[in-house]
């Protein structure tokens, strides 16, 4: 079991460090009961189905997915339908007036 556990934890480890060098490609952050996601679009419309259930229909756009076991994690569009919550964040982009030192 040792190396199973030290596969997954060295995989767990690339997908983080992947993270990070990505996300600042993207404009917004989209967690729903199944996955973590990165998009630059976010389209979220509340549904309902015949019986009266309530939904979330999420369409992403040059998006980034959380998930150990894809090879790709660049996908570019998903739908994904939820009956649980969907939290979508925008991101705080850097103020580049900050960034850039101007001397006069």
């Amino acid at each position: 079991m040792g190396e199973i556990e030290n596969y997954e934890s060295d995989a767990e480890l690339a997908l983080y460090r992947e993270y990070r060098e990505v996300v600042n490609l993207f404009r917004y952050v989209v967690e729903t009961e199944r996955r973590f996601y990165l998009a630059n679009d976010v389209d979220v419309k509340v549904r309902a189905s015949n019986g009266g259930d309530i939904f979330f229909e999420v369409t992403l756009t040059d998006a980034w997915v959380w998930d150990i076991f894809r090879s790709s994690r660049f996908i570019r569009s998903a739908r994904i339908v939820s009956f649980k919550d969907v939290n979508v964040e925008e991101l705080n982009k850097p103020d580049i007036s900050k960034e850039l030192n101007f001397e006069h």
